[in-house]
């Protein structure tokens, strides 16, 4: 275990890219090998703005990369912090609590709190406005939402008190599972089940991405499926009758086009009621 976070601590860019890149090509395979849905698309041309925006994040958190090791960095020299006020255990101990707690802050908290308050649901519509999930969805972010998720990642890691390597192990987790838990991969629905019991799973996480309330605000997590569990959030629908996207943005043509994505979360839209709102 300290080998592991000794490696995440220095981990090379290239590593980091070599990640992102992998993890995007392993489940872009396993799609053609395990489709959950057979889209009628051309799936590179699906893929395009969404590898935009990742490419957008990748540069925001590269950019804001320095305040993350040096909130690292203070809380260690101060012994300030969660997992820094905790008695002594092992290491792996303290590993797992600080991914629980840098996943519950930096990912779950970050996501509801999306949903729930207007301007931000705004910025978050880019992502739910995929009407055919896969890998590639998973970082399809606007920029303000990756500089909204970073601000909650390094407030995460100021409350937990966690040092560079367990930041760097948590964002790559994180990363990994978000490409898994986004791919259209069937899965047994025995073996997904089992799964979901520990961390998010496709079928768990495709629910999050239905049309429809209350389905759209359920199932917030990235890595860790018990804070929906406990919070009272986890919600379960029948894999086969999912229908992606959202009730009041469903023109699917536009909702490929960056352009129109860039500026969807100052669009106005139409609420349930059927009134037009700005956020």
């Amino acid at each position: 275990m300290e080998n592991l976070i000794n490696y995440f601590q220095n981990i090379p860019s290239l590593h980091r890219s070599l990640i992102l890149v992998g993890g995007i090509t392993l489940f872009w395979l396993l799609e053609g090998i395990l489709p959950l849905v057979r889209f009628k698309y051309k799936k590179w041309k699906h893929a395009l703005p969404n590898l935009f925006f990742t490419m957008t994040t990748v540069l925001v958190n590269f950019a804001l990369a320095f305040l993350l090791l040096k909130t690292a960095d203070w809380t260690v020299a101060n012994n300030f912090g969660v997992i820094n006020w905790l008695p002594t255990m092992p290491l792996w101990a303290y590993v797992l609590i600080g991914l629980m707690l840098l996943d519950f802050i930096g990912a779950y908290l970050a996501h509801l709190t999306e949903h729930k308050v207007k301007p931000l649901w705004m910025v978050h519509l880019v992502h739910h406005t995929d009407h055919n999930v896969d890998t590639t969805t998973a970082n399809r972010h606007h920029p303000l939402e990756s500089m909204i998720r970073f601000t909650f990642t390094l407030f995460g890691v100021f409350i937990v008190g966690a040092p560079i390597g367990l930041v760097m192990l948590y964002q790559s987790l994180s990363l990994v599972l978000s490409q898994f838990n986004h791919a259209n991969i069937k899965l047994p629905r025995g073996l997904d089940k089992v799964i979901s019991y520990v961390i998010v799973s496709p079928d768990m996480h495709k629910v999050h991405h239905h049309y429809k309330l209350p389905y759209t605000d359920s199932n917030y997590g990235n890595i860790f499926s018990i804070w929906d569990r406990l919070l009272g959030t986890y919600m379960e629908y029948d894999r086969d009758r999912i229908v992606y996207g959202v009730d009041t943005f469903f023109d699917e043509e536009e909702n490929g086009k960056i352009k129109v994505l860039l500026k969807q979360p100052f669009h106005k839209y139409r609420n349930h009621t059927g009134f037009e709102e700005t956020p």
